[in-house]
């Protein structure tokens, strides 16, 4: 897993050969980040990486340069990783949390302008997710949701939805909060 773009562009990390996760392909990611380059200014965003995994999408996030990133991560093999990754960076805006994603949005009281979700794709609540995001004040008045999902899924009716990417197998889905659209 390598950074593509910022202050760290070009590290790698090897993800175990024993992970669940998969991360986010280099070219999607790499799309991903051409397409939110336009919309935020890095530098200036709170962000939070939900279903963290590999830790791929909170790395480049911080490579951009995002004045704090939250990643949240349950499975405790994934969380060494990231607790590895956060070591070697030692980047102080990198905040980890080992948690049930369900029970962290339930709980949260912070606000991000940046959320970035990629549960895993047979996850059977994943539909509900963004429901669950957008119902809480856990995004900024002017914050973006970014839903990384399998091709079987079709958020364009939802009344948050704004945008739709797909890159092969890997489908990102934007959402703004209602008032923003």
């Amino acid at each position: 897993m390598r950074i593509i773009s910022g202050k760290y562009k070009g590290r790698h990390f090897d993800v175990p050969r024993n992970f669940k996760a998969r991360p986010t392909t280099d070219f999607a990611k790499e799309n991903l980040f051409n397409i939110l380059s336009n919309i935020i200014d890095f530098e200036e965003t709170v962000a939070l990486d939900l279903f963290s995994g590999t830790g791929s999408i909170s790395l480049e996030l911080l490579s951009r340069g995002c004045k704090e990133v939250t990643s949240v991560e349950m499975d405790s093999l994934h969380f060494s990783h990231l607790k590895r990754c956060s070591q070697t960076l030692g980047d102080s805006n990198w905040r980890m949390v080992r948690n049930d994603v369900f029970r962290f949005i339930r709980s949260c009281k912070a606000g991000y302008d940046l959320i970035f979700a990629d549960p895993p794709y047979a996850l059977k609540e994943l539909k509900e997710i963004p429901d669950m995001i957008l119902g809480t004040q856990m995004l900024t008045t002017d914050g973006i949701l970014v839903f990384e999902h399998g091709k079987d899924y079709d958020f364009s009716n939802h009344p948050c939805f704004f945008r739709h990417v797909a890159y092969g197998s890997v489908n990102f889905s934007f959402f703004k909060k209602q008032e923003q659209l």
